[in-house]
């Protein structure tokens, strides 16, 4: 019996240690072998000119006078005319004759670059191209048989899945930290060509330009920025998928810049409410805001209201996904859209053109109440209708004015000064001209009922929807 037990015992414990050797990887190996090829960035930027001081404040400043003693003195007197601006940041050998990956900002507007490797040797690089849309750039130094990373495919990715991120924090060279795949297509504001790899693998300033490795030590992704309220790693760190950094690399390498396809609309997110009123089955696609006059959508017939499923092919989950697919696209090309157009799916054929981002449609908080006695309608707005100098200068042939906006409308992003231009409801769009109609079409309506408004604001236009009436 006693033998029993002991074998039991030994049966649980080498089961155990073997669960274990599974569970927790080992990063020795990836970090002996691939190490090699991530290099230190240091840069240096010089500020001159008359009245540059670094000091965060011009010398015409308050501020500047009283923060001054605490500078050094100059030999001559007076304040400094010229300083170095220093920064680090990481980088991995992509070609063994001397090219390196990085981001754009780690080496934008700077006037000295050093590249250091893991044998000490330091050289001085230059700039092939850099791209800042999506942070990727590409430098070279002069060097010959140097050690390069292999490149993985981060569409193999799985979230969960282990990767190892190896760069120089706060200066540390070769530093590894891992971690796991946090989210895969992560959308950040203002980077609408990335669909970033969120990790929480610890990034922190030093970082970034560094290569994200999986763990068969294939470079998925570079480390771009991180999440943080601090200044440092709070456990959300996004890298740009190698896939995309690539292809970016080729064109600099190549053509010295990066060329982009787009469509000319003003796009926005389908919202729940907003696909219940346009008739939608579910909230998918981009919403059309407006159209650039003679630009490659307007010739291809598309209209305001339409919402853009499927751009070449590939379906449109959100709004995000239609500047990656456009952006990715050959100028020139033409490609197939579908659409949603008052209930009907349409498919179209559009030339895309070379120029600028999308602009995207976003919504901003804020209420500006003008005082009046005039009686809000249904929805909690004051209307009026335009007045014909106002037509003829925002060039509209109707539309309501709001001046001002009562009750919880406030919330749904409507300012005094936006103008109604038309009201969607089950796929149908209506154009609002006067104020009568606008509160016939109200009143048509349930006090719990959603209304989805197309409103412009400046130059832009956008769809909000309001959930429930304020009045009877």
């Amino acid at each position: 019996m006693k033998h029993v037990l002991a074998f039991f015992y030994f049966f649980v414990v080498t089961s155990v240690a073997t669960a274990q050797t599974r569970i927790l990887p080992d990063f020795t190996d990836l970090a002996e072998k691939q190490g090699a090829a991530v290099v230190n960035i240091s840069t240096t930027q010089v500020i001159r000119g008359r009245g540059a001081s670094p000091l965060p404040f011009d010398e015409d400043d308050p501020m500047f006078e009283f923060f001054k003693r605490f500078m050094p003195r100059q030999p001559n007197g007076g304040s400094p005319r010229e300083f170095e601006n220093k920064s680090l940041g990481s980088g991995f050998i992509v070609s063994g004759d001397g090219y390196i990956l990085t981001n754009a900002h780690v080496v934008d507007a700077a006037d000295e670059i050093t590249v250091r490797l893991t044998d000490k040797r330091e050289f001085k690089a230059k700039v092939i191209g850099a791209d800042k849309r999506t942070d990727v750039a590409l430098i070279k130094i002069d060097a010959a048989n140097l050690p390069t990373v292999r490149l993985g495919d981060p569409t193999q990715l799985k979230v969960g899945e282990w990767v190892v991120a190896i760069g120089s924090p706060f200066g540390f060279d070769n530093s590894v930290t891992a971690g796991i795949v946090s989210a895969k297509g992560r959308s950040l504001p203002q980077e609408s060509y990335v669909p970033f790899i969120q990790t929480d693998v610890a990034v922190n300033p030093g970082n970034s330009g560094g290569p994200l490795f999986n763990m068969r030590g294939e470079v998925v992704g570079v480390n771009s920025q991180i999440y943080s309220r601090s200044g440092g790693y709070m456990g959300l760190s996004f890298a740009i998928p190698i896939d995309v950094a690539m292809d970016v690399q080729n064109q600099l390498r190549t053509h010295g810049k990066v060329s982009r396809g787009r469509l000319g609309v003003v796009i926005q997110e389908v919202t729940r409410e907003l696909a219940e009123s346009l008739g939608l089955a579910k909230p998918m696609g981009a919403i059309v805001n407006a159209v650039e006059k003679g630009g490659p959508a307007e010739k291809a017939g598309l209209e305001p209201g339409d919402v853009i499923l499927k751009f070449d092919g590939k379906t449109i989950n959100s709004s995000s996904d239609l500047p990656r697919l456009v952006g990715t696209t050959k100028p020139g090309s033409r490609s197939a859209v579908q659409i949603w157009r008052k209930g009907s799916v349409r498919d179209v054929a559009v030339t895309v053109g070379e120029v600028q981002d999308e602009k995207v449609a976003t919504n901003r908080g804020g209420r500006n109440k003008i005082p009046g006695d005039q009686e809000a309608n249904r929805l909690g707005l004051v209307v009026s209708e335009l007045t014909p100098e106002q037509r003829r200068e925002l060039k509209l042939n109707s539309g309501l004015l709001i001046e001002d906006v009562r009750g919880s409308t406030y919330r749904a992003d409507l300012r005094p000064g936006d103008i109604i231009l038309a009201l969607i409801s089950k796929g149908a769009t209506t154009d609002i001209k006067t104020v009568e109609q606008f509160n016939k079409l109200l009143a048509q309506f349930d006090k719990s009922a959603s209304v989805t408004l197309l409103v412009r604001r400046g130059d832009l236009q956008t769809f909000v929807t309001i959930k429930g009436m304020n009045g009877k």
